[in-house]
């Protein structure tokens, strides 16, 4: 069967009282972004708490689902087909006619749905199922009713045209891209980040992404492999702004001058100091990170607390109970796992120490700080300053 029109629906945005228009314009326009890409002429337009999809000459039906299907906001897209409007004998015949085509003259278990949003049509949703659900059982005599947990159910929606569909197929939930505000993510080459990024996007968080780059320690493919998962990730949340960071002589630094043990962790909160710097230039309200508690020693809750010291700026950790085989799992649906594995190391696994301490206390820390202070200082603005920028677009 094709279809032409395709009815979307949302979940969380119908609560939203009086600003409810604003998260389903957010959510048209997302629509017509993931589209914008897909062979086809759309027009993506708003009625009674539903957005459609009208599809114009040739298109491929696959593809056009799994755009919206990425698009975050949506709980359900019903590809429909769409019927004027003529009263109940013509709605009969063009409901049997799709039953036909759909479905042939197997047998099955249905139950008749229907939503009179046009109050001026005649009768009464009740009534317009039970008359359809009669016509159905006897034009096609090996089906059977089953209120309560049909194979089909047979949804009919009457507004200026009729709209008949039977399958709901799964969105990706959560809130449209844009309504949630901007954060910064802290980028690897790893399995957890990007899954991280993911998952705050989801509730309607814009995403920019900050990489650290350690040349020669780390090469040009380990830059390629956080490149292209941001490419993927744009797939489901649109438009990145990618902050490419020279971090070898900082690296160095904290390498030849602070206690092997205490690496990562003075590691990371330069990191996020440097973060942080990008996130506030460009309005963002909070950091995002992959960590998880107790997953590695920097990501203990006395490491978190020590990195989070340096930061003034919120920092949202989407993954802090997730277990890794839950975050593998994630990241397989969203289709970075396999580009995450690649083995092309990130400037955080070629320095790694061997010991390193799994309950740092900050005041030890802040004091190994305060031996490179000035140093790092420099370098630090000079790692900001030099930073490529990589706009990569859905």
């Amino acid at each position: 069967m094709r279809y032409k029109t395709f009815l979307l629906k949302y979940g969380e945005i119908a609560l939203k009282g009086k600003n409810r228009h604003v998260f389903e314009d957010a959510l048209v326009k997302q629509v017509r972004l993931s589209l914008k890409k897909t062979d086809g002429e759309f027009y993506v337009g708003k009625m009674q708490g539903r957005i459609y999809v009208d599809c114009e000459g040739e298109y491929d039906e696959n593809e056009v689902i799994q755009a919206l299907q990425r698009v975050f906001g949506l709980v359900g897209i019903c590809p429909v087909v769409r019927f004027l409007r003529e009263g109940y004998e013509k709605l009969s015949e063009d409901v049997l006619s799709y039953v036909k085509e759909k479905y042939g003259d197997r047998a099955f278990t249905f139950k008749v749905e229907t939503r009179r949003a046009l109050k001026t049509f005649p009768g009464n949703s009740m009534q317009i199922s039970a008359d359809l659900g009669g016509d159905i059982l006897n034009v096609f005599p090996k089906t059977k009713v089953d209120i309560h947990k049909p194979e089909i159910l047979l949804q009919v929606e009457i507004r200026e045209d009729i709209y008949v569909y039977s399958e709901i197929l799964k969105g990706a939930g959560g809130m449209p891209i844009g309504t949630g505000g901007r954060a910064m993510l802290l980028l690897s080459g790893g399995i957890d980040s990007p899954v991280a990024g993911y998952r705050i996007a989801k509730r309607g968080v814009e995403i920019e992404a900050c990489y650290f780059h350690a040349p020669p320690y780390t090469t040009e493919r380990a830059k390629q492999k956080v490149i292209d998962l941001a490419k993927i990730l744009s797939r489901h949340i649109g438009r990145i702004k990618l902050y490419v960071v020279n971090f070898t002589d900082i690296q160095m630094t904290i390498y030849e001058k602070c206690p092997h043990n205490e690496l990562t962790i003075i590691m990371r909160r330069y990191m996020m100091r440097i973060a942080e710097q990008f996130a506030i230039k460009d309005e963002c309200l909070g950091l995002v990170t992959g960590e998880s508690i107790g997953q590695v020693a920097s990501q203990t809750m006395q490491s978190l607390l020590t990195t989070n010291a340096v930061c003034t700026l919120p920092v949202y950790r989407p993954l802090i109970g997730y277990d890794k085989s839950e975050i593998v799992e994630q990241a397989q649906e969203i289709d970075t796992f396999e580009t995450s594995i690649l083995p092309f190391e990130d400037c955080c696994t070629i320095f790694v120490a061997k010991h390193p301490v799994t309950k740092p206390m900050l005041k030890a820390i802040e004091k190994s700080e305060e031996l490179i202070f000035q140093e790092m200082e420099a370098k630090a603005i000079e790692a900001i300053k030099t930073a490529e920028i990589i706009k990569i677009e859905m």
